[in-house]
């Protein structure tokens, strides 16, 4: 896959682009801000070569508060087949909420501490720039915590809570069932019981799950 990397820290930026090409992906540019990312992603679509996927931090210069996720969210509205990784030493639910607004195909959100498990990482960009989703642990707890709040998600059982979290981190079936130690066919069974209580016709199987995810989140 090619690659972008948005990253302020030359160290950490190096780091990226080193455990990414020992992994055959081509690095096809590196920024050190949010400007300069939405400049050179544009460049490379002018050219027909837009990028498979960005990794970004979400605090950049020059004010280092959100200048990566907005670059982000506008990467998003421009080109929505671009997949968008943003890395953040925190779990900031405004930004993740904010970045997952239009749709959660090809997106992450991931506390730095991840990138320290280079397996992990590594998939979490492949899936990302695959149109699937990447979401820490943290953060779907964080917003599993506020969506407990609301009537959405009232009728779920635990076990089905349980499930949609991990839904919502980018899991397929069958790294549900593992993770729950349970049979793919009782995942199978949860996820179909997840739709129906959430009023999800039937359609697109991936377009339904994209639909909970984001019923989930936003809730």
């Amino acid at each position: 896959m090619r690659v972008v990397i948005a990253e302020d820290s030359v160290l950490l930026r190096e780091g990226l682009t080193r455990l990414l090409t020992d992994r055959e992906h081509e690095v096809v540019a590196g920024v050190g801000d949010g400007e300069a990312l939405v400049a050179v992603v544009r460049e490379l679509a002018a050219r027909g070569e837009l990028p498979d996927v960005v990794v970004a931090d979400v605090r950049m210069p020059p004010t280092h508060t959100d200048e990566g996720v907005r670059a982000a969210v506008r990467l998003r509205a421009d080109f929505p087949e671009l997949g968008v990784l943003v890395l953040s030493q925190y779990v900031e639910e405004e930004y993740a909420t904010e970045l997952i607004a239009g749709s959660s195909r090809g997106v992450g959100y991931l506390l730095k501490d991840r990138v320290a498990d280079v397996s992990e990482f590594a998939e979490a960009v492949a899936r990302v720039a695959r149109g699937g989703t990447a979401l820490d642990p943290e953060v779907v707890a964080q917003l599993l915590g506020r969506s407990r709040k609301q009537d959405v998600l009232a009728a779920l059982t635990p076990r089905e809570r349980e499930v949609l979290g991990l839904m919502a981190e980018g899991r397929t079936n069958s790294a549900i069932a593992g993770a729950l130690v349970v049979s793919h066919g009782a995942v199978e069974k949860h996820v179909s019981n997840i739709f129906m209580k959430l009023g999800l016709a039937q359609s697109d199987t991936d377009h339904r799950r994209v639909l909970a995810v984001l019923t989930y989140l936003n809730s």
